[in-house]
This record gives structure tokens, sequence and C-alpha cells, in this order.
């Protein structure tokens, strides 16, 4: 399959649905696997790197699961075809950066990737739509059951599967929520729950991984160790996490509507209005104002508005997406004017926000004064 045809099937977990999909975006489960008698990637030569690959792409390719789906080697991917992969996050950036003997295996759905010569041997990950890590996990666990019967995994009796990294050792399963969080920025609690949430051992990430910034509102909260925990307990402990942050942002956006209606109207109108009117958007403020469209689509506030489209037009809008559509390299500028553009066309049909009403102290009850009276 060619990555452009891969790219025009929106897969299940883009499409704004799922459990608790207001606010938790993704759920994903990522494993990392190396084979018995050959080198960490990083300590490998070329020439070991390019062995590997063919012995093992053409077992991963002939899954059941990767039938008709995409296939390459990265010597073979243009910069941006591997970036396009970094923004639909089926690749890593560490991984895109490499070259001669590193690939990438990918499910016509979009929802199984697996890098070959990443920072492992093998980093395979199953992707799924709200917070769904359960069946994220059934799906990876089956292509790695599958892979273990065909391929010598360096596993010890002791410490479990061996990695490259010590801190992936043992179950090498890192559960991650990629979680949408407008209120809680807007009502500057989120500082307060991600200390609360690193304070428990959890990792507190920007939209792409480790080291990047928390554009749109998105974070990924992911476990730090894989050593001492089983695969079922490091799900659990996410999930339970996750399920708290989902109170706290339901608890800020209704906070928002009953303490800060005019600061909510604002944020949301100005929002809609630069993205359907605006003839130049760079990435970042893109990103956050169609954050605050969403807030405002999920709180319906902005009718005619489907969570997917704006989950779509995140990914549409990234530069490597932008140029890949246009066939051939645009400058800054360019890529700023095609945003613009886009976002203009997919919200035409997108009336403006309603209003959140102010709240009438007289709806709000009697005061304790007004009862001791």
């Amino acid at each position: 399959m060619l990555l452009t045809t891969l790219l025009k099937n929106p897969a299940d977990w883009m499409q704004g649905r799922g459990p608790h999909s207001d606010v938790v975006m993704t759920s994903r489960i990522r494993l990392a696997r190396n084979l018995r008698g050959w080198p960490f990637p990083g300590w490998a030569s070329e020439r070991k790197r390019t062995e590997l690959l063919a012995d093992v792409r053409p077992v991963i390719a002939g899954l059941q699961v990767m039938k008709d789906g995409f296939d390459e080697q990265y010597s073979n991917l243009t910069k941006t075809r591997k970036q396009v992969l970094v923004e639909r996050h089926l690749v890593s950036r560490e991984h895109a950066a490499r070259s001669t003997g590193c690939a990438v295996v990918i499910d016509r759905r979009q929802s199984v990737a697996i890098m070959i010569n990443e920072e492992d041997h093998l980093r395979m990950q199953g992707i799924r739509a709200g917070l769904d890590l359960r069946t994220a996990h059934e799906m990876i666990n089956a292509v790695d059951s599958e892979l273990e019967k065909q391929l010598p995994y360096a596993w010890d009796q002791r410490l479990g599967y061996l990695t490259a990294c010590p801190t992936n050792v043992g179950t090498g399963m890192r559960a991650s929520v990629m979680l949408h969080l407008p209120a809680l920025v807007l009502t500057d609690q989120i500082k307060q729950v991600m200390n609360a949430v690193n304070k428990i051992g959890l990792a507190v990430r920007g939209l792409y991984g480790e080291g990047t910034e928390a554009l749109g509102n998105l974070f990924q909260v992911s476990n730090q160790h894989t050593l001492g925990e089983t695969e079922a307990e490091l799900i659990s402990r996410i999930e339970g996490v996750a399920q708290h942050i989902v109170q706290a942002e339901n608890n800020a956006r209704e906070k928002l509507r009953q303490e800060s209606p005019v600061m909510l109207n604002d944020q949301i109108g100005r929002a809609y209005a630069t993205l359907r009117f605006a003839h130049l958007l760079n990435s970042k403020e893109a990103l956050n104002y169609l954050s605050l469209l969403r807030l405002g689509a999920d709180l319906d506030l902005v009718s005619g508005c489907d969570r997917g489209l704006i989950d779509m037009l995140l990914l549409e809008i990234q530069p490597a997406h932008l140029q890949l559509a246009a066939r051939k390299d645009l400058s800054p500028e360019g890529r700023d004017s095609r945003r613009a553009e886009i976002t203009r066309e997919r919200l035409k049909s997108v009336p403006e926000p309603r209003n959140v009403s102010p709240i009438d102290p007289a709806d709000a009850g009697p005061t304790p004064e007004s009862n001791d009276e």
C-alpha cells in the first residue's frame, strides 16, 4: 500500500469517538522487544541493522493483521513522508530521523504500527480511540504473541524482556493516554494536576512525547517504569489516573460555565473567528484555537461541529501533512497560508458559537444571609 493511500482512509482513533473521547483522545500500548544474539540498534553497525531488518521485516509484514498494509524501508521515504508518520503518532521522532536499516510496518486501519530498529529491535504499538487501554492491549498482545512464536525474543527468567533502556526492562510495556485538557489550563489547575500525576511515578509529556510542548492543550500520561508490575497492573493504574483526570477536566469545564461565562464566550469566539477568517495561521496558534473550538463543541456551544472533524483538522494542518498534500515543499509563510485556507474551507458551514448565559444570582437560590432573615 502506498503512503498516500493509507492516509486517505482515516483510522478509527481519528474519528473523535470512544469512551470519554471528549477528554481522552487516544489510548496507546507500546511494547519494546529485542532478539537474542543481536546488538541493540544503538550499538549495532549499519550492516548488522540491515541484516536484522532483512530477517524480521518479512515476518512482520506476513502477519494477518498487516495484510495489505503499509510496509516500507526508511531509505525509500522522504523526510516529509517520515514526518507525516510522526505527526500521526505512528512512529517516533527519533526513529524518523534514521534511515538505513530502519523500517515501519502499519496495518490498513493505522491501529497497529511496528518500528524496526528504533531504540529496540522492535517497537510495536496498538492505538484505540478514547479511554480503551484494555482493547489496545489485547490488540497488540495478539501481535506480540504471534511474533514470539517466530522470532527469538531476548528474555530473562528473572528480569523479563531485555531492552536497550533499563527503564523498559520487565514487561517492556508503556501504556499512555492522550488527554485534551483545555478547561484545566484555562482555570490554572493544570500544573497542580500534572504535579500530582508525577508524584505517583507517571510521566507527563507533550504532543509528540518526551521533550515536546503540550500544544493544543494536549498531554500524554504514561508509566515511567516497566519492571516489578504486571501488564494488567500497569494498565489499571494508568486507567485509574486517566479517569481521575477526566473528572477533574469535566469539573473545570463546569466551573468555567458557572463562574466565568464571559471569559469562556470570549475564548471560544476568538478561536472561531480566527479559524474562520484568518489568512495566515502558524501551527501553534492553529492547534490552540482548534483546541478551544473542540471545547466549544463538547460544551454544545458550537453546533454543527463534529468532534471528528476537528480531530482530523488537528492532523491535516501539521507541517508535513500540508506539504504532502501540496506535493511540494512549502515555505513557512506558504504553510501558514495553506493552513488558514484549509481551516476556512473545513469550517465554513459551522455556525458561530452561541453564548453561555451568565448565572443570574436569583437563580442560585437563597443565600445563608437571606435564610437567617
